[in-house]
């Protein structure tokens, strides 16, 4: 399929790079400039997103790195106090080795988009052609986030992130247990304030550390590096967002740490988190609307076990892949009497991502496909949900979901020599998603759902961890049998530490 060798030729030609968690960190580790400081110092990379309206209703969330505590050469540690303000959260990093902060330090990152669209708000609105030919525009603060650190001791740590989404408060959604399970919903605002991060870690060795807490789930190349400075694009990737939560982050227990030197040095994350809950997969999102969060607790009858390993061997390239598991997502519904005798609903995710960066390139790709067990039956009971819920009952639910795509930028500062030109990258990504990609007849997938997308655009980085972005993106939707859709925006963020102590 012709998306499919366009993938192929990125990755290939790009030089398959894992898409770095953050950089500025990963190079302490090792000991070596990465991406942009392998010639010159200049602001960082950060970032998270809300599906726009050509995008069906879908919360995304915000996700953190992990840290490691590990030697950092002179050069390193040099590199951190000039670069630490690039990243808010740090993949895995030396942090107590190179004593970026004493003991407090505070943070954030923020962006705001305007964007100007040719299209309508609905794709299925139940016309032969897709979304309307309608001009709109439309602008936002999709999210602005504060981070902070603190060192009980050398060897406890608080980590946490609370995020202000599109300015508002959100729902608040309660299980009436005295009313036999009714469901009631207050709306005040929309938006969100969620705590994304909340942990304790027990930093023990540079190999093998412990993180108890809320944490984000490292599934994919955007949850593993989420803030503004980490795409080139005015919005996370559109692919990844749609069929996966993002920024994706769960309560659970993990191990992380670094192993290896020289060409074979590895950064790995086991966890152990709540899973998600089948009553949120749907026809257009697949099992993104799945996570937990709507009431006080989640359920932890069926745990989620996740594991993420980067190759970080090659200055300026990493290669990652991360897989998840959830025995039964139906175990986890809002009641136990939701699914019945159904039967189980396992669900396992798999993705590889990559990037390469230097002076002259930043090069990123990803693939992320899955498997959704029982989806017939659970499209069944999904769509003969309480309309009072807060879930959607759109199906069928597919069996397998897919995103992949890949993005090249050109650093022409780096390229032309000239220490006094702005830095700008010009920048190119392809993307395709489908969260339809294998339906279980007698069930038949929505053409309308396979969506293929070029995105062109610049970055400017002013510097001091801020980013002006501009991009236009076309998508072609159900192999061009529908109106296709395009957009031009323009955006702004930051990333950077406050204060430190």
């Amino acid at each position: 399929m012709r998306p499919k060798i366009t993938l192929a030729l990125l990755l290939g030609g790009l030089g398959l790079s894992a898409g770095a968690q953050c950089p500025i960190k990963d190079e302490i580790i090792q000991g070596v400039p990465s991406e942009s400081d392998a010639a010159a110092n200049r602001p960082g990379q950060s970032d998270d997103h809300k599906p726009q309206a050509h995008k069906l209703k879908h919360k995304h969330r915000r996700h953190n790195n992990i840290d490691g505590l590990t030697g950092a050469t002179a050069h390193a540690d040099t590199l951190s106090r000039d670069r630490d303000e690039e990243c808010i959260h740090h993949p895995s990093r030396a942090e107590e080795a190179t004593d970026s902060y004493r003991q407090f330090r505070l943070g954030g990152y923020g962006e705001s988009v305007a964007a100007f669209k040719d299209y309508g708000i609905n794709r299925f609105y139940g016309g032969a052609n897709g979304s309307a030919r309608e001009h709109r525009a439309t602008i936002s603060i999709p999210r602005f986030v504060l981070a902070l650190d603190y060192k009980f001791s050398t060897r406890w740590k608080l980590g946490a992130e609370i995020e202000f989404e599109s300015g508002g408060t959100g729902q608040a959604v309660e299980l009436e247990n005295t009313e036999n399970g009714e469901y009631e919903t207050e709306i005040e605002k929309g938006g969100e304030v969620v705590i994304e991060q909340f942990y304790i870690d027990r930093l023990i060795h540079p190999a093998f550390n412990l993180r108890a807490g809320h944490m984000v789930v490292p599934v994919g190349l955007t949850n593993a590096h989420h803030e503004p400075h980490l795409f080139f694009g005015t919005v996370r990737p559109e692919g990844e967002t749609t069929i996966l939560p993002s920024t994706w982050h769960e309560t659970g227990l993990a191990a992380y740490g670094t192993f290896g030197r020289g060409l074979t040095t590895f950064n790995y994350q086991a966890m152990v988190v709540a899973g998600l809950n089948a009553n949120g997969f749907d026809r257009n999102t697949w099992i993104a609307s799945g996570k937990q969060g709507y009431f006080e607790e989640d359920n932890f009858n069926s745990p989620a076990y996740v594991a993420r390993l980067d190759w970080t061997g090659v200055p300026g390239l990493r290669v990652g892949a991360s897989v998840y598991y959830c025995h039964d997502t139906s175990t986890n519904s809002d009641k136990p009497s939701s699914y019945g005798d159904m039967g189980r609903a396992s669900l396992r995710i798999f993705s590889a991502d990559a990037q390469y960066a230097d002076r002259f390139v930043t090069a990123r790709a990803n693939i992320i496909t899955g498997h959704l067990g029982n989806s017939r039956a659970l499209s069944s009971y999904n769509g003969r949900q309480s309309s009072k819920s807060p879930y959607s009952r759109l199906t069928p639910v597919a069996e397998r979901g897919v995103s992949y795509g890949g993005e090249v930028g050109l650093n022409l500062r780096g390229i032309t020599g000239r220490k006094a030109m702005p830095e700008i990258l010009p920048f190119v990504r392809y993307e395709y998603y489908n969260a339809q990609d294998k339906v279980l007849s007698p069930n038949l997938a929505d053409d309308r759902l396979r969506t293929s997308m070029w995105i062109m655009g610049l970055n400017y980085r002013v510097g001091n961890g801020v980013v002006i972005k501009a991009d236009y993106t076309t998508r072609s939707i159900g192999r061009g049998r529908y109106n296709s859709e395009g957009e031009f925006a323009l955006g702004v963020a930051f990333t950077g530490w406050f204060f430190r102590h």
